[in-house]
């Protein structure tokens, strides 16, 4: 059997978030010499969410930083090493030893999981940062359950913002819809659907200028745009679903994505490049849950121990 080519570690994962750290459990745990990227520190938005209650195996919930650190202290364990450091590009994909330029120097590896995640797009109005986790969500499906029966706001007319919608407006006594045009631009099948759904009303033409409230939401200024007229709006919470932008600029190109910056993988969390993995929110058609990332990252960890030791 030919030697493996020399590189400093058998496998880079790119990510400390919920699918780097998962793969981390997994090479690490298999004697792959494992390092860790990511320029926050373990636990990505996980560290973001005060209370989780739908991962299996905690009833009662769990707060996201407790859960990130079990995660990161569980991938400590079997050998994975963090470094708080940033990826600025990538050379030389296609080959088996794969030279990463960080802020540190330059790194090499054998196999490269991505799991840098992806980030909502902001409104970038006031009251949006200091009220996140407070009734500002960019997620119906983590934080929805937090207003049942109680009145919400979602940002926005594309099929996220719909489909949310649709969501929330099993739990919401009231789903009220902010779009800054006067029309929608969902999928026609989604849009019949918040028509003909009694729980959801429509500001059209209007937009979100602050989001008001001390300890949670408790309203958000609006401006019609045909009026120029401003008013507060109650409400308990607002998602916002305005797009979502993938962190891929580093790969300059060298790994295939959609047009949002997607990693195009097979269920092996396979990219088009041999030895390239992708799992969690940055790769294409993820569910951007919190189990969904867990399950991706093991995927792509176990593969990348078959490409290294049945290629």
């Amino acid at each position: 059997m030919q030697s493996p080519p020399p590189a400093d570690y058998d496998v880079v994962i790119i990510g400390g978030g919920a699918a780097g750290l998962s793969a981390a459990i997994y090479t690490s745990r298999a004697s792959m010499r494992t390092l860790i990227l990511d320029s926050i520190g373990c636990g990505g938005q996980i560290l973001t969410t005060d209370l989780i209650e739908n991962y299996p195996g905690f009833p009662d919930g769990i707060k996201g930083p407790d859960l990130s650190i079990a995660m990161c202290t569980q991938a400590k364990k079997f050998g994975a090493t963090m470094d708080h450091d940033q990826v600025l590009e990538v050379g030389s994909l296609d080959q088996d030893v794969k030279q990463l330029t960080t802020y540190s120097g330059t790194i090499s590896t054998r196999t490269l999981i991505i799991t840098a995640g992806g980030s909502p797009n902001k409104l970038g109005v006031p009251g949006e940062l200091e009220l996140a986790g407070r009734g500002v969500s960019y997620c119906a499906v983590c934080d929805g359950n937090f207003f049942r029966g109680q009145e919400v706001v979602v940002v926005g007319g594309g099929d996220a913002a719909l489909d949310e919608g649709l969501y929330l407006s099993n739990l919401a006594t009231q789903v009220t819809l902010v779009h800054r045009r006067d029309e929608l631009r969902a999928k026609p099948i989604s849009q019949e659907r918040v028509r003909e759904n009694p729980r959801f009303k429509f500001l059209y033409s209007h937009v979100v200028e602050e989001v008001l409230g001390s300890d949670g939401v408790q309203a958000v200024r609006v401006k019609d745009l045909k009026t120029d007229e401003t008013y507060d709006y109650p409400t308990s919470a607002v998602f916002i679903y305005i797009g979502f932008h993938s962190n891929t600029g580093f790969l300059g190109g060298q790994v295939p994505t959609d047009a949002a910056g997607h990693i195009y993988t097979n269920i092996d969390m396979e990219s088009r490049v041999p030895g390239v993995y992708a799992a969690g929110d940055i790769r294409a058609s993820s569910f951007r849950q919190l189990g969904t990332a867990v399950g991706d990252g093991i995927t792509a960890a176990l593969a990348a121990y078959r490409y290294l030791n049945e290629g």
